[in-house]
């Protein structure tokens, strides 16, 4: 018999309010050194909308934190599973800035995200340790990674894996990026399973670049000079992070697959960090051409159009939102091989390939 690492529940909360590309017409977008941009709001809208693909995410509403996102997410994935919330043996919360109020310009990570989620669960076994990840966008996966180790090693049996982001309290208005980020979460629960053959969590590969990568995603300055210049908002090197990312993560995705043993040709779909349209699209189309073959259609699922890019919510929303057949002419069938990837802030790159 095998022990596997499967995921047997699954969860997430898209907040409510919509916030559609027409909403920045009247933003004032500066350049870094804090010049007005070349061209009108609407023509950097349309450019940006041409190269992310997104027309609209999702803020959370004032009164709830990035810990209120985890907890309904994660109550839908333990109701999804079936199981007993007193059995879990880990709570793993990836995000990356803590609890921030609407308004706010301090994070608020004291207790632990997980320990409030524990908390807000109603949990009362001590034997469930909470903690939480900070590893930029691919920290969900890290989670589940995180709990396949202890599966496997035979120190868990159930565990809670959850992301959870509010972008949109972090954000410069002034930076044109800023369109990019949402909010949202979401979760699964990864239990131990006895069988046969392989099945769940196949293989797996994590990766991080630090030497000249480290500094690509930061916290930095307002583009409005007039601004607290000891407040910092979220920025990146865009253009760094796509190249990054396009020379990387293909190879990485090859690396995890390989060691699985399964062809190239039998994995039916690939649940990519939903940071950028055109980028994703490259880093696929990459990936198969390692292997010397077309990119089969409809293999690459995406929820960026209406959802932004939530950072560590993005995969677990998508996985979410397509088991529960949310998203057009999307599905996937027991047995289907898939892969989950991920890139973001560190450089971190991971990667796992999955039987469902």
């Amino acid at each position: 018999m095998t022990l596997n690492s499967i995921i047997t529940g699954t969860g997430s909360y898209i907040p409510e309010e919509v916030k559609k590309n027409s909403d920045f017409l009247n933003s004032q977008f500066l350049n870094e050194d804090g010049s007005l941009m070349e061209y009108e709001n609407d023509v950097v809208i349309e450019k940006f909308k041409a190269i992310t693909g997104i027309e609209e995410r999702r803020y959370a509403t004032p009164n709830l934190t990035s810990s209120d996102l985890a907890y309904f997410a994660a109550k839908r994935a333990i109701e999804d599973s079936g199981i007993n919330a007193e059995e879990l043996d880990y709570i793993i919360l990836a995000h990356n800035f803590g609890d921030v109020t609407k308004g706010a310009f301090q994070s608020d990570i004291l207790p632990s995200l997980a320990s409030r989620v524990k908390h807000k669960l109603g949990i009362k076994n001590p034997s469930c340790v909470a903690y939480d990840i900070l590893f930029g966008c691919p920290g969900w996966i890290q989670g589940v990674i995180q709990a396949e180790a202890f599966i496997k090693s035979g120190i868990a049996k159930k565990c809670l894996v959850i992301g959870t982001e509010t972008l949109s309290r972090v954000l410069d208005p002034h930076d044109r990026d800023s369109m990019i980020y949402s909010d949202g979460a979401g979760a699964c629960v990864v239990e131990a399973f006895e069988s046969d053959s392989s099945t769940g969590i196949i293989s797996h590969i994590t990766q991080t670049d630090t030497l000249d990568e480290c500094y690509y995603l930061f916290f930095g300055k307002s583009y409005d000079k007039s601004k607290n210049s000891d407040i910092r908002y979220i920025k990146m090197y865009g253009r760094k992070i796509y190249e990054y990312a396009l020379n990387n993560v293909p190879l990485a995705m090859k690396k995890a697959l390989d060691a699985s043993g399964i062809d190239v040709l039998d994995v039916k779909k690939i649940f990519i960090h939903q940071a950028n349209e055109k980028m994703d699209e490259a880093i696929v189309k990459r990936f198969y051409r390692l292997y010397k073959t077309k990119l089969p259609e409809g293999i690459m699922p995406m929820s960026i159009h209406k959802l932004g890019n939530s950072s560590v919510a993005t995969v677990p929303t998508l996985f979410d939102l397509i088991k529960r057949g949310e998203i057009e002419n999307q599905e996937i069938n027991k047995g289907d091989v898939i892969i989950l990837a991920s890139v973001g802030a560190g450089m971190n790159i991971n990667a796992i390939v999955y039987r469902y």
